[in-house]
């Protein structure tokens, strides 16, 4: 038996966010600090620039996270490559090429307590249940998941118009019913979330963080001609179209 003491019930913390197995904490204050460094400090976390960590629980679920992204464990904690035959390491292979992720993603299980590099980017939880069970997510900001999730290789549309647009091919896409952990340099309260009933969303650049597998994602011209995009200043904007769910970022 493992008891934790003065962590999650440390007063300088703020548990922000609780979903499946997961449990963000946010580090209200900077306290390791000399006199070189105190005022930078506080005025980061009044403008909340601030250290946060993903604690999994390993009881609930087994959990895949990115590779080099453990701090501790507690209990009776296995890592594992969670490859299953030659196949499986041919095809992890294959989309961490693809998809700028590490090729191969740990998975832990067993029974206890994961914990997680602290990172002063915001964690974002995503139930991909709320999202029709399949979800693509934009490069680099994947941190975690319930290891029930499935990851797979999500491809756009169109290959010359992702090229044409200085955009990637593939992006991680994960299905199955579950939570996955995202970091994001825009806080949740920022985040915009577009619902589409056959309907189209246009933006210029890689705003998109989180968008539901059932949206066809192509890069097009932002106006009908090449001269028309080219007058209008915009050139090439991702396109969302049909029906389902995009969550955007304000700001690059």
């Amino acid at each position: 038996m493992i008891t934790i003491k003065n962590f999650e019930d440390n007063d300088n913390i703020k548990i922000t966010e609780e979903i499946g197995a997961f449990k963000v904490m946010e580090y209200q204050k900077e306290l390791s600090l000399d006199h070189s460094t105190a005022q930078a400090a506080y005025y980061a976390s009044k403008m909340n620039v601030r250290r946060r960590q993903l604690v999994c629980d390993v009881n609930q679920s087994n959990i895949t996270v990115q590779a080099g992204s453990m701090q501790w464990m507690a209990g009776d904690v296995h890592a594992t490559t969670g490859i299953k035959g030659v196949g499986d390491f041919i095809g992890k292979s294959f989309r961490g090429s693809v998809t700028k992720e590490s090729a191969i993603k740990p998975e832990y299980t067993g029974t206890g307590k994961l914990v997680l590099e602290p990172t002063y980017k915001y964690i974002i939880l995503i139930d991909v249940s709320n999202w029709n069970d399949s979800i693509v997510i934009e490069d680099g900001l994947f941190l975690a998941s319930e290891s029930q999730l499935k990851h797979k290789i999500a491809k756009r549309a169109n290959f010359s118009s992702a090229a044409l647009g200085g955009e990637g091919f593939f992006n991680l896409g994960l299905s199955g019913q579950g939570v996955v952990a995202l970091e994001s340099y825009i806080p949740r309260e920022e985040l915009i979330e577009v619902e589409l009933e056959d309907d189209e969303l246009k933006i210029d650049g890689n705003m998109a963080i989180v968008w539901s597998s059932s949206l066809n994602f192509t890069v097009e011209k932002s106006g009908k001609t090449f001269i028309g995009s080219s007058a209008s200043g915009e050139g090439w904007v991702n396109v969302y179209r049909g029906t389902g769910k995009v969550l955007m970022a304000p700001v690059l």
